[in-house]
């Protein structure tokens, strides 16, 4: 740890943003789908619903830490259908999220805008699967987090 920061491997980004880029374009095309459909469908009858539904665990995983860093990177009032997507996800339970995976999440959120009102959603959700004490204790649900440096 150096400057209060947590150091991850430049290797395990590298691989997190390798998984993320098979899974972006369907993806992207999912959300853009769903963007001109009924938000009142079912999520499971959504373009993003099938795609999640399509995908193991590890794609899963990838699939929400895509979805999760694009809502925070272009967060406004047109991200409701990745939002969705993220809710859906981080209510999944058993997905086996690694601990640098919550640990990389937990950094984009805090990177993002404080106006991204649901940048813990997906993070805390994640933590909530990993043993106890491998990440720092949190009070009022928002952990105090060092920013994450990579390599």
């Amino acid at each position: 740890m150096r400057s209060g920061r947590i150091r991850l491997d430049r290797a395990v980004v590298q691989g997190f943003y390798d998984r993320m880029r098979v899974v972006a374009p369907a993806a992207y095309g999912a959300i853009e789908r769903d963007r001109v459909g009924d938000p009142g469908q079912v999520f499971a009858e959504t373009a993003c619903g099938r795609l999640a539904g399509s995908l193991d665990a590890a794609g899963l995983r990838a699939l929400g830490m895509w979805a999760h860093h694009w809502c925070m990177r272009f967060y406004d009032d047109d991200t409701r259908v990745g939002l969705r997507l993220v809710r859906e996800i981080a209510g999944r339970a058993g997905l086996g999220w690694t601990v640098d995976e919550v640990r990389w999440l937990l950094d984009q959120s805090y990177a993002a805008d404080p106006a991204a009102a649901h940048r813990f959603t997906l993070p805390l959700a994640a933590a909530a699967g990993l043993p106890p004490g491998v990440l720092p204790e949190w009070g009022d649900g928002v952990p105090e987090w060092p920013r994450l440096l990579a390599g």
